[in-house]
C-alpha cells in the first residue's frame, strides 16, 4: 500500500467548480473529490424512514481534495497550486491548502464513520459493504465501499443521478456510466434491468473500485467496467449517465450525442446551479431536447432527449 499526498482546500460553494477545475490539472486522470458539509438530519415528527441521515449544509464551504503520489517535483506542484488558489481567493472565499500524508488504507477507512445506510427513494438504498441491513421485499439494495473513488452516493449529484436513473430506465436497455466512479450508477442501472452497462472511468484507481464492488454485487454479467472516456463506449446507448462537472459535460456534448440511440436519454449531473444555461445550451447545440431537471442543493441535474428526425 503506497503513501499518498492529500492536498485539501475549502471553498465557498460558488466558487468550487473553479478549484474543481484547478486541482483537476495536477491530480492523477483529473480526479478530485468533492466533499459538501453535512450536517445530521433531525428528522421532523412523522416522518418516514426514507429520510436521508445527513444534508448538505449550502451555507458552509465545500471541501475539495486531490491524491497525489510522494516523488521528488510534488513539492513544486504544491507551490503552483497555492498560488493558483491564492488567485481564486481575491474573486470568492478560498481557504488554505493543506497538505498531509496519507496511505489509501488510512483514507479508506477514516470516513466509514460517517457513512450509513442511505435510502435514496423509496425502492432504492445504499449500504455499505461492511454494515448489515435487513432490506424490505420492495427494496433494492447495493453493497458499495468507494475506497479512493468518487460516488458514495451521499453527494447531491450522486443522489440526483440514482432518482433520475429510477425514474428513466426501462428493463432491456443499454446503458452508459460516464466517469462511473465508485460504480454506483452502472450497478444501479443493472439491478433495475439493463441488459448491458458499460461503466467508464478515466481514472484507474476508480476502474479497480468499481469492478471490486460490481463484483461484490454480483452484477459481473451485465456490467462491462473500462477504463478510458467516450472514445472507448462502443454502439449507440438507450440511456447515458454522465455526472461529471459542467466544463467536462459541455466538451463532450457532441459525443455524447452521437453515443446516444434514436430517442436515447442522457441524464447529465454534476452541475452547479450557475452553470446550468450554459450545460444546457451546449447540449441544445447538438439537437438534444430537455426533458427534465431536478435540483438538490446548489447542484442541478438535466434529463435530455435525442430525437432525430423521423424518430
Amino acid at each position: 500500500m503506497s503513501n499518498w499526498l492529500e492536498l485539501s482546500v475549502s471553498a465557498d460553494i460558488e466558487a468550487a467548480e473553479a478549484v474543481t477545475e484547478l486541482l483537476a490539472r495536477y491530480a492523477p486522470n483529473g480526479s478530485v473529490v468533492l466533499e459538501p458539509p453535512w450536517q445530521a438530519n433531525e428528522s421532523e415528527p412523522g416522518e418516514t424512514s426514507t429520510s436521508q441521515p445527513y444534508l448538505t449544509d449550502s451555507t458552509r464551504p465545500v471541501l475539495l481534495r486531490i491524491y497525489l503520489a510522494e516523488h521528488p517535483a510534488v513539492a513544486q506542484t504544491c507551490r503552483e497550486i497555492e498560488q493558483a488558489l491564492w488567485h481564486l481567493g481575491r474573486l470568492r472565499p478560498v481557504g488554505p491548502l493543506q497538505v498531509r500524508t496519507v496511505s489509501e488504507e488510512d483514507w479508506a477507512n477514516a470516513w466509514k464513520e460517517h457513512y450509513q445506510v442511505q435510502h435514496i427513494t423509496e425502492r432504492l438504498v445504499l449500504v455499505p459493504s461492511w454494515l448489515d441491513y435487513t432490506a424490505q421485499p420492495h427494496e433494492l439494495t447495493i453493497a458499495l465501499d468507494p475506497g479512493m473513488a468518487f460516488g458514495t452516493g451521499l453527494h447531491p449529484t450522486t443522489r440526483l443521478c440514482l432518482r433520475l436513473l429510477e425514474q428513466q430506465l426501462q428493463p432491456g436497455m443499454r446503458v452508459l456510466d460516464l466517469g462511473t466512479g465508485s460504480g454506483i450508477l452502472a450497478i444501479a442501472a443493472a439491478k433495475m434491468g439493463a441488459v448491458e452497462v458499460w461503466a467508464i472511468d478515466n481514472d484507474p484507481v476508480a476502474v479497480r473500485v468499481a469492478s471490486e464492488n460490481v463484483a461484490h454485487n454480483q452484477c459481473s454479467e451485465p456490467v462491462r467496467v473500462l477504463e478510458g472516456s467516450i472514445e472507448a463506449a462502443s454502439g449507440h446507448f438507450d440511456l447515458i449517465l454522465a455526472n461529471i462537472i459542467a466544463n467536462v459535460l459541455m466538451s463532450l456534448a457532441d459525443g455524447l450525442t452521437q453515443a446516444l440511440a434514436p430517442n436515447g436519454t442522457l441524464i447529465s449531473s454534476g452541475i452547479i446551479d450557475e452553470r446550468e444555461t450554459e450545460v444546457a445550451l451546449a447540449l441544445a447545440t447538438t439537437g438534444l431536447h430537455l426533458h427534465a431537471r431536478q435540483r438538490d442543493a446548489d447542484w442541478v441535474a438535466l434529463v435530455h432527449r435525442h430525437q432525430r428526425p423521423g424518430s
